[in-house]
């Protein structure tokens, strides 16, 4: 059967770049805290893939602490810190929130005080695109980089998340982008790694990975890949809209990335979509994959003001760089012909 990979928020597929980047770093043998030469050039790799990095968020590249994952920098910015946020955060930065922030039915949050927060750049489960208050202290940027313009040096918030494989890297590293000057406790002692931020012999085969995505990334950006995605995907949602005009389109009102759509079709639960639709060849989700294969009712989505019955039929369709529009007809063709089967067992 073949299979169309439209679940690209969950993880990108690896890319050829950061596949040839992490096979020639894993014949540098040497630990990268050493003195000698072998150690010199695993330095050297962490470097260049920190500078990359940098670029691809524009920040400097003494503000990237490299962690195994954005959810560890999300720990490492966040534990015990009691800031404020909504509950269209991801589970990694919302379990560590005083989430007392409400959100619009576009899923935007309304921050009405000036206490210390955290908001993040674009929702993962509708693609939702946050416009953040000034004074902001954290910002999880896992999802807009690589999608959508990303400036941490003009942010205005002190810290911000990001994570390789949202972005064609590998999975199992992040980083934590930390504004010069902002003090903040390591989680992880001993070597003093990372300017002293996170402990650990560096993940040199991973990081350097990242570097690759980020550099391939941030040049997809600049030569209009993502405006072709936009294309795409406003070309399936208007063909949804024509055939099943009672479809939900979550966040349509509002700013979203260039490559999500999340499909709210009321009574049709959203697990079924998905375990119907892979047996299409299709792989989607129902919201965030980061639940250890858990499918439930939409947080995010019950924060926007929909029902519980909403909320739990709704899928995500996320788009990337290699979607074909032959892809998307046939996965709306797919979709349409089991709704209207679904439909006719439920009159």
């Amino acid at each position: 059967m073949m299979r169309s990979y439209l679940d690209f928020n969950a993880t990108m597929p690896l890319r050829p770049e950061a596949r040839a980047a992490m096979i020639a770093a894993m014949d540098v043998g040497g630990n990268p805290s050493s003195v000698h030469a072998e150690g010199r050039a695993a330095k050297a790799l962490v470097e260049k893939a920190r500078a990359q990095v940098a670029r691809a968020v524009g920040a400097d590249g003494a503000e990237i602490v490299f962690t195994s994952s954005a959810t560890e920098a999300a720990a490492l910015a966040l534990h015990g810190r009691g800031l404020h946020g909504a509950e269209v955060e991801h589970d990694a930065v919302f379990s560590h929130l005083v989430g007392d922030y409400a959100v619009d039915a576009q899923g935007i949050v309304q921050i009405a005080d000036q206490k210390v927060a955290s908001v993040q750049l674009a929702n993962s489960e509708t693609g939702v695109i946050q416009t953040l208050p000034e004074g902001l202290a954290v910002c999880d940027a896992t999802q807009g980089v690589g999608k959508i313009p990303v400036a941490f040096n003009w942010m205005g918030c002190d810290m911000a998340l990001i994570s390789a494989h949202k972005i064609g890297g590998p999975k199992g590293i992040g980083a934590l982008i930390l504004k010069r000057g902002i003090d903040l406790p390591a989680m992880l002692t001993g070597g003093g790694q990372e300017m002293g931020r996170r402990a650990g012999t560096e993940n040199v085969i991973g990081i350097a990975g990242f570097g690759a995505a980020a550099e391939a990334a941030l040049a997809e950006l600049e030569d209009g890949t993502w405006d072709r995605v936009r294309a795409l995907r406003d070309g399936f949602e208007q063909r949804i809209r024509s055939a099943a005009p009672d479809v939900v389109i979550a966040g349509d009102g509002a700013a979203r990335l260039p490559n999500t759509s999340c499909l709210i079709s009321p009574g049709w639960k959203g697990e079924t979509q998905v375990m119907q639709m892979d047996l299409k060849g299709f792989a989607i989700s129902a919201g965030s994959a980061c639940s250890s294969g858990k499918v439930k009712e939409s947080r995010v989505l019950r924060a926007m003001g929909y029902g519980a019955d909403q909320a739990g039929s709704a899928i995500r369709v996320s788009l990337g760089p290699t979607t074909t529009e032959d892809e998307m007809t046939r996965f709306a063709d797919a979709w349409l012909a089991q709704r209207e089967k679904h439909r006719a067992r439920a009159a």
